[in-house]
């Protein structure tokens, strides 16, 4: 998250003590005029993903949103960004979490929406069949450590029980960490494209300085170590920034902060696990 994200998010956290009703256009309406009091953050828009009633504790409504914003950074510049936001609602009042006091369970930790159906497109789908009884997606980093084991063993699950498994892979490069990721993703993206979707795991590999950022060494390394031929002119195409774009895009709407993300059947799983319950079903 950038540094204007994290100053929007800030006056998020500091500022929800308004009240609001459970109607939408409420809601939007609190959080484009009262929620956030920083001078330097104007409120443009805010989407609402969806909402859920939680059946405990009783009569909360939760509403998932993406917040946009004008951020200034001076007197003639700004930024745009967007901040995924969780409100919990009861009765014309807005808290900004809930936690259970006896088990300590922080209930904004542990809620995300549920995906919609347009995640599930052919040109995302790295493994497994698209018909298969259970669908998975992830969103990834390829130099993300925790992301380098799981997500190449979440795609060898998938390669073993196609009929079980589809997986539709999202790229979600984490640059603030890993500047690196930018280059290799978009050398991914042009694999993809070439039909070559299951050298993408390959990438996973790649021993590399995750601070570098000169694109003519680093497709040297992958090109060298992985027998390939990608030119920098390829991974800068119109195509590849749009379909970058799109994923980035899917993050945000699907309201994903972390890498590696997963879901499985459109639920969140936070322990990246639940698929192995499923493989011998």
């Amino acid at each position: 998250m950038s540094l204007m994200s994290k100053l929007l998010s800030l006056a998020v956290i500091t500022t929800l003590s308004s009240q609001a009703s459970t109607d939408a256009s409420d809601v939007k309406d609190y959080v484009k005029n009262h929620m956030i009091q920083n001078k330097q953050v104007k409120v443009t828009e805010v989407d609402i993903i969806s909402t859920k009633m939680l059946d405990e504790p009783k009569g909360w409504e939760v509403f998932f949103l993406n917040i946009h914003a004008n951020v200034k950074k001076s007197p003639t510049v700004f930024d745009k960004v967007t901040v995924p936001e969780t409100l919990f609602v009861k009765d014309g009042y807005t808290v900004p979490t809930l936690i259970n006091l006896e088990t300590g369970e922080d209930y904004k930790s542990v809620l995300k929406p549920e995906l919609k159906s347009d995640i599930y497109n052919d040109k995302h789908l790295i493994a497994g069949n698209k018909d298969a009884k259970h669908k998975l997606v992830v969103f990834t980093d390829p130099q993300c450590p925790f992301c380098r084991k799981k997500v190449p063993e979440i795609y060898e699950a998938v390669k073993a029980n196609p009929k079980t498994f589809a997986l539709y892979y999202y790229h979600f490069p984490l640059l603030r960490i890993h500047p690196v990721s930018d280059i290799i993703t978009r050398a991914m993206v042009v694999e993809q494209n070439r039909g070559n979707k299951a050298k993408v795991m390959d990438f996973y590999s790649l021993e590399v300085n995750p601070r570098e950022v000169n694109a003519t060494k680093v497709l040297g390394m992958i090109n060298k170590k992985y027998n390939l031929k990608i030119t920098e002119k390829e991974i800068n195409t119109e195509e590849v920034n749009k379909e970058l774009l799109f994923d980035k895009d899917m993050a945000t709407k699907s309201m994903v902060s972390g890498t590696p993300t997963v879901y499985l059947d459109g639920k969140w799983d936070a322990t990246r696990n639940k698929y192995k319950e499923l493989i011998s079903k």
